[in-house]
């Protein structure tokens, strides 16, 4: 009992810096992972992470203005998030161009631009915060940046949840038959732009579609409706957190990192053994085959 205590309870118990990185992590997990359900079942997974990266701008000009304050780079990163979901879609829409070569476009060029923004004011340890967050040194205003967020998502996902869906099985059959399609389309953009501006505070724009992806991935492995695996995804959000705060804290590793490799030892343990996974679908087609 002592050493289950000293390994899992006593870095939360005896350090409120672990205590707040928990708090923090695990708001972003509630709200960040049912957003990348729907990414995933839209196919747009990697779109979610040109929208991490188009972040940047925005949060280099509130940090050459302001430095390393939340607000400032909080209401810069979502302002170029905005910009380029909405410029990438509107290329997307109104030129020959899909919509993922015109996001990785943007995503490049504001990736760019942020890194040299950044560059040209602050140092390399600057320039590592930014790229990779630093969960342990949540303050009680990005607690409560990342909780009004988190309640704007679960507000949005609850009223546009039957539209969310019908999207993702067929958006053309949604704007046939309702006038919802393109702005659910865009509402949901903008859920996915709020949730990577929290996940910016703890583990940087390289990282935060982590945290949104992989336990949504790892849930498609176990599961084929859609409520039970974004109640899946948040669970193994809640645990890959947990996790990798223990790691960083026992090992001495940093952080985000920590948690996002979290995350990646259950995707692969369930691309092996969930419902869905290689192994299941070993042991079901040799049954066929000797039945």
């Amino acid at each position: 009992m002592e050493f289950i205590y000293g390994f899992f309870i006593a870095p939360f118990a005896d350090f409120a810096f672990m205590q707040r990185a928990l708090f923090g992590s695990l708001m972003l997990s509630l709200g960040a992972c049912p957003v990348g359900v729907f990414l995933m079942l839209r196919r747009m997974s990697l779109s979610g992470d040109a929208m991490a990266h188009a972040i940047l701008p925005g949060a280099a000009t509130g940090f050459l203005l302001y430095g390393l304050e939340i607000l400032p780079m909080t209401i810069g990163g979502l302002i170029a998030g905005i910009v380029v979901a909405l410029g990438a879609g509107a290329v997307s829409r109104f030129t020959i161009q899909r919509e993922d070569a015109s996001m990785a476009a943007f995503y490049l060029i504001s990736l760019a631009i942020g890194v040299l923004m950044v560059s040209i004011r602050g140092s390399s340890v600057d320039l590592m915060h930014v790229l990779f967050g630093t969960v342990l040194a949540l303050n009680n205003e990005a607690l409560i940046l990342i909780g009004g967020i988190v309640l704007i998502t679960l507000v949005g996902l609850a009223i546009f949840w039957r539209a969310l869906v019908a999207e993702c099985l067929d958006p053309l059959f949604l704007r046939s038959v309702s006038r919802m399609g393109s702005p659910v389309h865009f509402i949901f953009l903008g859920l996915v732009v709020l949730n990577l501006v929290g996940g910016f505070q703890a583990l940087g724009t390289l990282l935060s579609v982590g945290l949104m992806m992989l336990p949504a991935a790892a849930a498609r492995f176990w599961t084929t409706r859609v409520e039970p695996m974004c109640v899946l995804s948040v669970v193994i959000g809640f645990a890959s957190c947990v996790a990798g705060l223990l790691l960083s804290y026992h090992a001495s590793l940093p952080s985000g990192p920590a948690i996002i490799l979290s995350a990646g030892v259950v995707y692969f343990c369930s691309i092996l053994f969930g419902t869905r996974g290689v192994l299941r679908a070993r042991i079901v087609h040799h049954r066929h085959r000797t039945a």
